[in-house]
């Protein structure tokens, strides 16, 4: 099988680095080669992520950030080259990447859980590099084809939706459910979705933001509440699974004493703090089930088939195209305007 030495000669990794907090250049890099089981991915698309932008603003929580780095984790792209060993999918294969990179062998990979991988590396998570550059190296097995009806950009996105995927089966949403949404950006957005693809027959979402509590209508949501008016306690609401997707502490706690008795509250978005205030002797007495979620597990085919199906549009939680010479401006879009959800780089513009 060819390598990127011999399908790219001349051709430099145009990629975009983080040099600093809150600092960022373009610089060109060798096109990197692939190793034994890898292939080299063509980057087409990639979605500008909340942890990106926590990154580029305030480093990492939990690693000590050595400029430079390179973030980006939501991608897509063309297969160019296969590594030495690597055999699939055939160069020419449009492919939705999957940032994981699990050690494969430990109890929790084994047993299907390897989200939870104490090995595990992850695309710009420090050490590893993200995928802001024209060319990344990726396992072959982390590269899934996806169908012609799939365009980058959602293709990109099947990272944020698998997430949303994994909180959904370990929410245990069910055809009939009665759910609440904390949260309205690019992940309370897509979970909205999926819960009404899932069968949920009422989907509330609650936000301060009211563009984004409008979008949150136009896909699927039932019932928007404006949390700097009124909490969805404060109203009474009663649901069976309540999702929280804001990372805001405060609203965890209101939103567990929504859910009836025998529910179950969910957290995704990451709380800025290890500690969290919960109403624990509301949920002991109720038998709420308190699941928390992380990242994700298995989740990429089933997202993947949302997609291609319709049940779920991605692209509508899409608000702006930058080129990725201008990833700086995307990283600082949600500070600057109020309507802005999702930027997308085009990484070949």
């Amino acid at each position: 099988m060819p390598t990127n030495a011999t399908v790219m000669p001349g051709r430099s990794n145009r990629t975009a680095v983080m040099d600093g907090i809150g600092r960022l250049h373009i610089e060109e890099r060798p096109v990197p080669q692939p190793g034994d089981r890898e292939l080299l991915v063509e980057v087409r698309s990639v979605g500008v992520c909340g942890s990106d932008v926590h990154f580029f603003e305030h480093g990492p929580r939990l690693n000590v950030f050595k400029p430079p780095h390179v973030l980006g984790h939501e991608v897509s792209g063309v297969v160019a080259a296969h590594g030495p060993r690597a055999t699939r999918p055939p160069i020419g294969t449009r492919v939705a990447i999957e940032p994981s990179r699990p050690c494969g062998i430990c109890s929790l990979c084994r047993g299907g859980r390897y989200n939870l991988c104490p090995q595990m590396r992850y695309l710009a998570a420090p050490p590893t590099e993200g995928g802001f550059a024209r060319y990344l190296t990726v396992p072959e097995d982390f590269a899934y084809p996806v169908p012609a009806q799939i365009s980058d950009d959602a293709a990109a996105l099947i990272e944020p939706l698998s997430v949303v995927v994994h909180a959904a089966r370990c929410a245990e949403i069910g055809v009939g459910a009665r759910v609440l949404v904390s949260g309205a950006g690019p992940i309370g957005l897509l979970m909205t979705q999926v819960a009404r693809a899932i069968g949920a027959i009422e989907v509330n979402v609650s936000d301060i933001n009211p563009f984004r509590l409008s979008l949150a209508e136009t896909m699927g949501a039932t019932r928007v509440i404006d949390v700097s008016a009124a909490t969805p306690s404060a109203v009474r609401l009663e649901v069976d699974v309540f999702i929280e997707c804001s990372g805001n502490p405060v609203a965890l706690p209101d939103g567990i004493r929504c859910v009836r008795p025998g529910g179950v509250a969910a957290v995704v978005g990451m709380i800025p703090t290890e500690d969290a205030t919960i109403p624990l002797a509301f949920m002991q007495t109720r038998e709420i089930r308190l699941v928390p979620t992380f990242r994700f597990a298995n989740s990429y085919a089933a997202a993947i088939g949302l997609v291609a199906t319709r049940a779920v549009r991605p692209e509508a939680i899409i608000t702006g195209h930058l080129p990725l010479d201008r990833v700086e401006t995307a990283l600082r879009a949600g500070r600057n305007d109020p309507r802005s959800v999702k930027t997308m780089i085009t990484a070949q513009a």
